[in-house]
């Protein structure tokens, strides 16, 4: 397992610098200065001068080469700095400390509501498959898949606020500092992305646990006179688990970066939004940044579902 692990680890290691790579050419490749857009009379700031604006990309860096510039850059990241905003000149660190938390829970408690309704739902589908519970579940199942979750939270906080007079804070609060308050940012867009995301983690119990059901093993188990919860808990459920697991690891890893649609309707003070902000305003710094946070985080979601595949199904083993 420690050798399959340093392998995965090592192997990792070209796949992120390949992405900084990318991340970093394709941002420059695209038209658009970050400098013109912070000094120019569209913005309605201070308009530098040629020579002003010569001054500053040499400030920043931006007059070297593409090659020093990616070197300049990774090595800041290596020692854990990020660089500065464009437009704040803020330490990009900073925003990633206070805004990660707010991410990391909504993706967490999304995560949570996925389990606790997915597969009690497709538990109910399996076993009592054809019947009208299962079409019942199938039904919702397939209406949480198609409808979009920006538009179900959307509606999630119109009725919040038509009905309950509903008003999250707009501003960073984190759990440590008030539970309450901070729920209230936190509860919308990890139910309005949970619900999905269950949905999808019902679908997919339901098709394994059906897979399981019409195994050898499992009609051994009936033989034997062994009773059907017996069954369907540590003969179906268990070993049905797998593909779940997957779809969770690889949701939970695309939910960080991919949470931006709903970050952005709730006006959540998270990763999501701080990278929306960042694409609208050229800030590459930032781009940059949270483009490899999300790639590092990808790897490691996926790593850890890989090394739990031997807990729940005692039959692998890496070597």
């Amino acid at each position: 397992m420690q050798q399959y692990i340093i392998r995965r680890v090592l192997l990792a290691v070209p796949t992120i610098i390949g992405i900084t790579i990318l991340i970093f050419l394709v941002l420059r490749v695209l038209p658009g200065d970050p400098l013109e857009q912070v000094f120019s009379e569209e913005q309605g700031l201070y308009v530098l001068t040629d020579t002003e604006l010569k001054f500053a990309r040499a400030t920043l860096g931006l007059d070297k080469p593409l090659y020093l510039q990616y070197l300049i850059w990774t090595g800041e990241v290596l020692r854990g700095e990020f660089g500065t905003s464009f437009w704040t000149d803020d330490p990009i660190g900073n925003l990633i400390k206070r805004r990660a938390p707010i991410t990391l829970e909504i993706a967490f408690v999304a995560i949570v509501l996925s389990w606790l309704v997915g597969i009690p739902v497709g538990i109910v589908g399996a076993v009592w498959r054809n019947t009208a519970a299962d079409y019942s579940s199938r039904f919702f199942v397939t209406m949480f898949l198609a409808i979009p979750s920006f538009w179900l939270g959307m509606m999630f906080i119109l009725m919040s606020v038509l009905y309950f007079s509903w008003k999250p804070p707009i501003i960073i609060i984190q759990f440590w500092e008030d539970p309450l308050q901070n729920l209230t940012i936190v509860a919308g867009p990890a139910i309005t992305i949970g619900l999905g995301m269950a949905a999808f983690t019902a679908r997919m119990a339901r098709s394994s646990m059906l897979e399981v059901y019409r195994e050898d093993y499992v009609r051994t188990a009936r033989a034997k006179g062994a009773s059907e919860k017996q069954i369907t808990l540590r003969h179906v459920l268990k070993n049905a688990m797998l593909p779940v697991i997957t779809v969770t690891g690889l949701q939970l890893a695309g939910l960080l970066g991919g949470s931006v649609a709903v970050e952005r309707a709730f006006a959540v003070p998270g990763l999501g939004l701080a990278l929306t902000q960042g694409i609208a305003d050229r800030d590459w710094n930032i781009i940059q940044a949270l483009v490899f946070l999300y790639a590092v985080v990808f790897v490691f979601v996926n790593l850890i579902v890989d090394v739990s595949y031997a807990w729940v199904d005692p039959r692998i083993r890496y070597k």
